[in-house]
């Protein structure tokens, strides 16, 4: 648990941003880089801007790998719309980002420990694979005998985060159904992200 939380803080250092909206943290209003004398960011080129705003979105969904992220670019590319917005619809839909999401972990990287050890159902099958692409309509729930973790009580009644509304969430049960894939203004602090930067950074 501390492990995860200090991986958390470390990608806030990193980039400068409460990546996940946290009110708390060190950098929700901090308008300077990290470092001893916490000097004002420097303008940075095009690119510098493309490459920081990718960075930050694969950290936003758990570090996610180059590889693959750069799979969810080429799918989004291939899916009729706005690009942008089916690259967010496809890192919404993942399954460790919509546990955390449901409030059932305290953070996205303890999300993708959680799914690795087999405590989530998708369905009523279990399902270990964090990358698992959930579709609207399905239901997500923690596993009977993971349902009294202190990780997940303590996460389940936290009040820092809202659930969304594309997410219908039985805090008892501890089941989510997913009730449709959002657009970029249905995602709790979209305002972090930049998903056309990001589109512009591979189609260069």
């Amino acid at each position: 648990m501390k492990s995860i939380e200090n991986a958390k803080k470390k990608a806030e250092r990193r980039y400068g941003k409460a990546l996940w909206g946290n009110p708390n943290s060190s950098f929700a209003k901090r308008e300077y880089a990290p470092g001893q004398h916490g000097q004002r960011r420097k303008k940075q080129t095009d690119y510098g801007e493309q490459l920081y705003a990718k960075q930050s979105l694969k950290t936003s969904y758990g570090n996610i790998g180059e590889k693959q992220f750069r799979k969810y670019y080429e799918e989004a590319i291939r899916r009729k719309g706005d690009t942008a917005e089916n690259l967010i619809g496809l890192l919404e839909s993942r399954l460790d980002n919509l546990v955390y999401r449901s409030k059932f972990v305290p953070t996205v990287f303890a999300a993708r420990q959680f799914v690795n050890h087999g405590h989530v159902l998708v369905n009523g099958k279990k399902v270990n694979i964090p990358s698992y692409l959930v579709k609207a309509g399905d239901v997500i729930e923690v596993r009977e005998k993971s349902k009294q973790l202190p990780m997940v009580i303590a996460a389940v009644e936290s009040t820092s985060r809202d659930l969304p509304g594309y997410l219908e969430v039985d805090s008892k049960k501890l089941t989510a159904k997913y009730t449709f894939v959002p657009k970029f203004d249905d995602v709790p602090y979209a305002s972090q992200m930049e998903p056309n930067l990001v589109i512009e950074f591979y189609s260069r």
